[in-house]
């Protein structure tokens, strides 16, 4: 028989660098979670994403077990991560902070098209430039026709 769900908890953790210091540790040991426990499972299922925030869905069962699904990280890192910036505009409408490339929104639609909700990667990429939008960053060029 299935275990039943007490909750659920989303969070966006650095890859590797789990600890019991917040947010971590109060979201789980309010759910009566085993800290320690998942703080070495995720620091361990993480470690090739060393730096890179990786969100997390935790799933806690009554008898206060737990599982968790790594996502890709968010679009907006992966931007900021191409277009070498630290933040994204103040301003997005009048002060553009960078670009990036076609080529680049693509490759993070394809990175993300498992946790988008598209159907086609042409989709997933007006997504992915449409969150770069707003964060005041250019996508160079014209979109690329098929």
């Amino acid at each position: 028989m299935a275990k039943e769900i007490s909750g659920l908890i989303k969070l966006q953790i650095k890859g590797g660098a789990a600890n019991p210091s917040p947010p971590v540790g109060p979201a789980l040991g309010a759910k009566g979670v085993n800290i320690m426990e998942f703080c070495k499972q995720f620091n361990a299922r993480t470690q090739d994403q060393a730096g890179k925030v990786v969100p997390v869905i935790i799933t806690v069962y009554k008898d206060k077990t737990f599982e968790f699904i790594l996502k890709t990280p968010p679009v907006a890192v992966q931007i900021m991560e191409l277009a070498k910036l630290k933040k994204g505009s103040a301003e997005s409408n009048r002060a553009k902070v960078g670009s990036i490339t076609w080529d680049q929104v693509k490759a993070i639609a394809e990175s993300k098209m498992v946790d988008l909700n598209a159907f086609t990667i042409e989709s997933a990429m007006r997504m992915v430039a449409g969150t770069a939008r707003s964060m005041g960053v250019t996508v160079k060029g014209e979109f690329p026709k098929n």
